[in-house]
């Protein structure tokens, strides 16, 4: 058995409908796992989540800051007072995910698929087209560097 501080604490089981109240898994991998319908109210920055089903999960004033979501699926999922500073999401089903009252300051999202997907209200394919449009009439051009 290899050491524990190599072996990954949520490597691969179903957790389906899990809740997690009130915890600090700041770091915690959870790689490989189903958390379909799963509670989030915790701290959960830097945490992993590769190859992870999180569809129809509800994030509730969660921490989620320098968090690495690769691989995964979100459709359906809930976060609400999240706090998604410097997130990496990459490769993952974001249809239907609806994001309200977070900050995603220096977050980014690449190679995803956002039908349906909602920011405090707002269609992000909306948000994309009406750029693209303003973009290509040259009234504006790539967004302003911090």
């Amino acid at each position: 058995m290899p050491p524990a501080d190599t072996d990954p604490p949520f490597d691969g089981p179903p957790l389906r409908d899990a809740r997690f109240t009130r915890s600090d898994m700041a770091g915690a991998r959870f790689d490989g796992v189903n958390l379909a319908g799963a509670e989030f109210h915790a701290v959960l920055s830097g945490a992993r989540f590769g190859d992870t089903n999180l569809s129809m999960a509800k994030f509730d004033d969660v921490n989620l800051c320098q968090a690495e979501f690769t691989n995964v699926t979100l459709a359906g999922a809930r976060l609400h007072d999240v706090n998604l500073s410097g997130a990496a999401i990459s490769h993952a089903t974001l249809a239907g995910l609806t994001i309200t009252g977070a900050t995603l300051r220096d977050a980014e999202i690449r190679d995803c698929d956002l039908s349906g997907m909602t920011i405090d209200g707002v269609r992000v394919s909306d948000l994309f087209a009406a750029w693209t449009r303003l973009r290509e009439a040259g009234e504006c051009g790539p967004p302003d560097e911090d």
